[in-house]
């Protein structure tokens, strides 16, 4: 367990994904969390739709966003409609629900696993708050004891993902439940992150919106779960006495959401069956067996994801450094990302993403060079 300033530089994907641009040789980009899959068909016929609306739809939307896609929403998680907000992504979600955490707990700190994906420490030190990491059991999942050794009276909240990025564990309900309960004993917050839950290789993922708890924050988006990155559409779900807390920052930093894409979104949503989400989980799946393969073949060590598109590995003798994933792309042809851009529990690994149709070329590049 450790603290640190988590000062926020250039991320490393912009590094690694610019170095692999410009190699001399086919790279197979594992660096990116870009979906390369199809959106739903609805969304696309839902943004045509819209071309073709009245010009007062090409006004404002409400703040707290569209009306329909919140009672979508609503629908499909079993809440209120007053404790949703649409949000410019998960990002702003997430800076939303950290922001308002420090708002109205007590305390300074964050209490985030190891390894975690960077914004969140990131996001953290903007805001003026700090950091505590605590390194995941060996299987990925969370050291509740640990986690709760290292909150205090300085906790303000408890930052989770699951399904996670870049473990792809998906955490126990009992074990989110047990976080929320001892955070509310020092005045904090538990907030998840929910970006992955359509990407649940388990069947096991339960939306902390279930927890018998009233200090929990909820994020996520459609990026992931569409396909659509580029829309810039999430939203938080927050307690019912910080959602005005909330709402206000959101109306003064952002005013609103994008208003087609919402609209697309509420589209797709309304009309996309389960079907669309369960030929993705499947096509992934035959993305991991294909890569993990190579990765057997390679020697390597590796965690099968229980959920989310990233797979972490270890090759002996070659650590996940920066230095050593240049080394892959110039002699290998495969691009994934440093441990290090997560933390220090994990910095030995290298995380591969399967936003892509060539993994099983990837993990025969990677047999190949080992």
């Amino acid at each position: 367990m450790s603290s640190s300033a988590d000062q926020y530089d250039e991320p490393l994907f912009y590094q690694v994904m610019q170095y692999a641009r410009t190699a001399d040789r086919d790279v197979v980009d594992m660096v990116s969390g870009n979906p390369d899959w199809e959106p739903p068909r609805a969304l696309r016929a839902g943004l045509t739709t819209y071309a073709d609306a009245d010009v007062d739809e090409f006004q404002y939307p409400p703040s707290e966003g569209l009306t329909r896609l919140r009672e979508s929403i609503c629908e499909q998680q079993s809440i209120d409609i007053s404790r949703v907000l649409i949000t410019h992504g998960a990002a702003e979600a997430n800076y939303l629900a950290m922001a308002t955490a420090l708002e109205s707990y007590s305390g300074q700190e964050f209490v985030v696993v190891d390894p975690v994906y960077p914004y969140y420490p990131g996001k953290a030190t903007m805001l003026g708050g700090t950091v505590t990491r605590v390194p995941v059991r060996k299987d990925g999942h969370l050291d509740v004891g640990a986690m709760q050794e290292a909150i205090t009276n300085d906790t303000v909240a408890v930052i989770c993902n699951t399904p996670n990025n870049p473990t792809g564990a998906v955490y126990r309900q009992s074990s989110l439940q047990s976080l929320a309960e001892f955070a509310s004993t020092v005045d904090a917050a538990l907030i998840v992150d929910e970006v992955y839950a359509r990407f649940d290789f388990t069947g096991q993922f339960k939306t902390a919106l279930t927890l018998a708890a009233d200090n929990v924050i909820v994020t996520t988006a459609f990026s992931k779960s569409m396909a659509i990155t580029g829309f810039r559409i999430g939203y938080a779900v927050f307690p019912s006495h910080l959602v005005d807390q909330a709402a206000t920052r959101h109306m003064l930093v952002m005013v609103s959401a994008s208003r087609p894409a919402q609209a697309a979104v509420a589209a797709a949503l309304k009309q996309t069956g389960s079907n669309y989400y369960k030929e993705t989980r499947a096509m992934l799946r035959h993305r991991v067996q294909s890569f993990i393969e190579g990765l057997e073949t390679a020697g390597a060590s590796y965690i099968r994801p229980e959920g989310a598109f990233y797979v972490l590995a270890r090759f002996d003798g070659f650590s996940g450094t920066l230095r050593n994933v240049k080394r892959l792309i110039d002699e290998a042809g495969v691009a994934g990302m440093p441990g290090a851009a997560f933390g220090s529990s994990y910095d030995e690994w290298m995380r591969f993403s399967l936003c892509t149709d060539r993994t099983t070329t990837a993990g025969d590049r990677l047999a190949a060079f080992f």
